[in-house]
């Protein structure tokens, strides 16, 4: 297995990070294989799936260096530089496109872990994958943004509670399951890879969530690390849980979805944003839910978090609506990579 040794100031230090441009890279890797893991994905990629491969049926080179650089084992470090909290995307891609047409070549014939072909001996690669990611964020990515932003903030928000439940380690098990693991003695497993231990005391960790495709892990060395993982699949799909037509016909089926929706810490903007309904009507639900004991509120620092109690658990699980789930990520497949150095990701 891979994992890091860590130390009580480094997961103190750590925080979660909203990245527009990991959440970007996220969708072309989703697009690259085109299979969704639920289907919230199934639907995107029924929309943007076509636009994406005409576009590289029109561009081999581009499609070329996209099949080359996500490689079988690894991808190219050049290609996904590690989040910086607060980083514009055109920042980043700015960073892609000055990379030494050199180290992009090298970085693919890693990937590849094989001779370059022939068509991608060029200096153009850098700004061949920035322009495509560019063109991703603006297609497929940007038009959600908003939505998906509040739903990225409401898992961090769900994290950092269970945090406060649970430590550390409930949430490490939880963002990739059967990947992360925490294995005590501070160590923190990061994927079920044989790869050597690396001591990142004293380093700058980071945990990212992106609402398409599988989590990995990634660093530059020698002192920045992060961990992405896939929101779990509510907030990744709002459509995984049913409402059963018994609890709709008993609470109105918009205030029955916000009770299913609570068996984690929300906030009312964070309801809104996965639920679709205006602000005012989640407020009037969540009143009714509170005044009926089927919720509860919560503070997380300047958060008031809403989620269901004893009582909302045992309506839910009676009618039915807690055996419907899709699964317990947003991610397609379950594992997590890693990085031999620099930001080269396994895939």
């Amino acid at each position: 297995m891979g994992w890091w040794q860590v130390d009580g100031d480094t997961l103190v230090r750590s925080r979660f990070v909203v990245c527009p441009f990991t959440e970007t890279f996220a969708a072309l890797r989703l697009l690259n294989t085109g299979t969704g893991a639920h289907p919230g994905e199934d639907a995107w990629l029924r929309a943007h799936l076509p636009a994406y491969r005409a576009r590289l049926a029109a561009d081999p080179v581009t499609a070329l260096l996209v099949r080359s650089g996500m490689g079988t084992s690894w991808i190219a470090d050049f290609l996904a530089p590690l989040p910086r909290d607060g980083t514009p995307l055109e920042d980043t891609l700015a960073r892609i496109r000055a990379t030494d047409p050199a180290v992009a070549r090298a970085d693919v014939r890693v990937s590849l872990r094989g001779p370059l072909p022939a068509a991608l001996e060029r200096d153009d690669l850098p700004e061949r994958a920035a322009a495509l990611l560019a063109h991703v964020w603006t297609a497929t990515v940007r038009p959600y943004w908003d939505r998906r932003r509040r739903i990225l903030e409401a898992d961090v928000v769900a994290r950092t509670a269970q945090v406060s439940q649970g430590g550390w380690a409930a949430v490490i098990d939880s963002l990739l399951p059967g990947q992360t693991r925490w294995l005590g003695g501070n160590r923190l497993q990061v994927n079920r890879h044989e790869r050597p231990p690396r001591d990142i005391r004293g380093a700058e960790l980071v945990f990212v969530p992106v609402t398409a495709g599988r989590g990995w892990a990634t660093w530059e060395e020698p002192r920045r690390y992060a961990l992405v993982y896939g929101c779990t699949g509510a907030l990744a799909d709002p459509g995984a849980r049913s409402v059963p037509e018994s609890l709709g016909t008993l609470l109105g089926a918009g205030r029955a979805r916000v009770l299913v929706l609570l068996d984690a810490p929300l906030s009312t903007s964070q309801l809104v944003a996965v639920t679709g309904q205006a602000l005012g009507s989640v407020g009037r639900h969540l009143r009714v839910l509170l005044d009926a004991g089927l919720v509860e509120r919560r503070r997380a620092g300047r958060s008031v978090l809403y989620v269901r109690t004893a009582a909302g658990e045992v309506l839910v699980e009676a009618s039915g609506a807690a055996r419907v789930v899709a699964g317990p990520s947003g991610a397609v497949g379950a594992g997590a990579g890693d990085s031999p150095g620099g930001v080269r990701l396994r895939s």
